[in-house]
């Protein structure tokens, strides 16, 4: 029978994400899903969004 409660997690944290080095986003200068060699404005999802919302309501 195995402990159904046990208190410590043999799990690893999760690695860092290897890649190319990201863009950061010009509002708020956190990484954005785009590499740096990407053209043109660069948001984080966060600030993405909220620009989509932006412009959805100014009709």
């Amino acid at each position: 029978m195995s402990d159904y409660c046990a208190t410590g997690t043999d799990a690893d944290p999760a690695p860092a994400a290897d890649g190319p080095p990201f863009a950061e986003c010009v509002l708020c200068r956190k990484p954005t899903e785009y590499p740096e060699s990407y053209k043109g404005i660069t948001l984080c999802p966060v600030c993405e969004w909220q620009e989509a919302q932006r412009t959805a309501c100014s009709g």
